[in-house]
């Protein structure tokens, strides 16, 4: 019996082969019901790149936020951004997340010439961009910007758990979950809740936000909305 070969992570190859400096682009925090959507923007130091670096969602939360030290501590330069539910909003979903990736790459120190960015859209950023489909599985410095994005998203919404309690933000992170949407349909949604979402406006109507969506459906609720 053949035995599978070991699964590569992420390496350095797209970036050898940009201009430098050259960043990673991802966010956090499309999908959700509450919340902001944040991003992260990294360019690696060659001579210094943590290991274990993978996509965030691969990685336990321990891991992920010892590799954010790691990625802060020796990498040339670093930013993350958020867009706030308000922006998300007013711009949509999409156009956010390409707001939280400007100020990702505007905070950081030094301005790279290049961004690889994670996903098929291309951004309008203050750099030239190249997508990378499942970028964060491909290349080193998109897998630490999703890492740094996910980790302080994560980081934020246990803050914000204190300030609106009774949702268990610090435990789902504003996503689809059971208790999640108990909780919505008790309380109603809250400031940090995205009224266009489907699940938000089920439970505007006194609905289970956690229904499929053929019954959002009859609810009179656009597909694209409720997820």
């Amino acid at each position: 019996m053949t035995a599978k070969p070991a699964r590569r992570g992420p390496t350095l190859t797209l970036e050898r082969a940009a201009p430098a400096p050259v960043c990673g682009v991802d966010e956090a925090g499309r999908g959700p019901w509450a919340g902001p959507v944040s991003a992260g923007a990294v360019i690696l130091n060659p001579r210094r790149v943590p290991k274990r670096l993978d996509d965030s969602k691969k990685l336990s939360a321990k891991t992920r936020e010892a590799l954010e030290l790691e990625i802060k501590t020796h990498a040339l330069a670093w930013g993350v951004g958020f867009a706030s539910v308000q922006e998300i909003a007013e711009l949509n979903i999409l156009h956010a997340t390409g707001l939280a990736m400007c100020r990702a790459i505007e905070a950081m120190p030094v301005q790279p010439v290049y961004a690889l960015v994670d996903g098929n859209y291309r951004f309008r950023l203050p750099c030239e961009v190249k997508t990378v489909i499942g970028g964060d599985g491909r290349s080193k410095s998109i897998a630490a910007a999703s890492i740094l994005a996910k980790v302080a998203r994560d980081r934020l919404m246990v803050e914000l758990d204190r300030v609106h309690p009774g949702y268990g933000f610090a435990g789902h992170k504003g996503y689809r979950a059971a208790v999640h949407g108990r909780a919505l349909q008790a309380l109603g949604p809250c400031p940090i809740h995205r009224e266009a979402w489907g699940p938000v406006k089920l439970a505007r109507l006194g609905l289970d936000p956690m229904l499929a969506y053929a019954d959002a459906v009859q609810a009179d609720l656009p597909l694209d909305e409720a997820a």
